[in-house]
């Protein structure tokens, strides 16, 4: 296990690598964490560690001692400082990254970084993403008159722990300015022809797993996968599943030339 510090708009973030064992270069896989993160999904970085892959977790801008203040446009910046930082040669060479092998995956909030990561960055093998909430509709919701941004401002307020530098109304405030750009409806065409694994649940954001693949498919994409588990947001009576789930598909991304 090696702590990193990755540098991202002036400031270092916290991580932590889950290097493979054995001889490497291994696939990486970078897994980023929800809103605010209290399910970090440790479990599933072990797992998959122990199929071979190198597990890479950061803690974005103003969450859970990282540096800075939290912004919901930050997390996507994170996100490309954090690959730009294990593909470099000397942190690949001390991870032992395989920087022809990256996939990203998320929960949560983690899982709507991840498909818009995925969308602009051509050198990834894939993404998974899990229980992913739409931040987008979320903000077009908040556009909506008082009553609605009263309710995402209720929603942020109840999901901000950890987190430094905003209010409900902040957070609220910045998803209403990015609603459209930043939602699955605007995402799915960007993700026809990239490889992707829908993971849901029985949960207050299925609908926004189910919007994500009826709009990919509709735009022709034939290269997204579901798969749906009647359990919690946090999966937490099918960790097992999960992780089995994700370890399968990442495998079909492994094998390929």
């Amino acid at each position: 296990m090696e702590v990193i510090h990755v540098p991202s708009g002036g400031v270092d973030i916290n991580g932590v690598v889950y290097v493979a064992s054995g001889q490497g270069p291994h696939p990486a896989f970078v897994l980023f964490h929800g809103l605010p993160g209290n399910e970090k999904n440790l479990d599933l970085a072990q797992a998959v560690r122990r199929a071979g892959w190198t597990v890479v977790t950061v803690n974005y801008r103003g969450s859970w001692g990282s540096p800075g203040n939290f912004r919901f446009a930050q997390n996507l910046e994170d996100a490309e400082a954090t690959l730009a930082f294990i593909r470099s040669p000397e942190n690949a060479k001390r991870l032992s990254i395989d920087v022809s092998k990256i996939a990203i995956g998320g929960h949560s909030m983690g899982g709507w970084v991840a498909a818009e990561t995925l969308a602009h960055e051509p050198g990834l093998l894939g993404a998974v993403v899990i229980s992913s909430g739409d931040f987008g509709a979320l903000g077009v919701r908040a556009q909506q008159g008082r009553e609605n941004r009263a309710a995402v401002v209720a929603t942020m307020d109840d999901n901000r722990e950890s987190l430094a530098g905003v209010t409900g109304e902040s957070m609220s405030d910045e998803l209403a300015a990015h609603g459209k750009e930043w939602s699955f409806g605007t995402l799915g065409p960007e993700l026809t022809h990239r490889r992707l694994l829908v993971l849901y649940s029985n949960d207050f954001v299925k609908a926004d797993s189910i919007e994500l693949i009826r709009d990919i498919k509709a735009a022709g994409g034939t290269t997204v996968g579901d798969k749906y588990v009647p359990t919690d947001h946090s999966w937490s009576d099918h960790r097992i599943a999960l992780e089995s789930l994700v370890i399968d598909w990442l495998g079909t991304l492994s094998s390929q030339p």
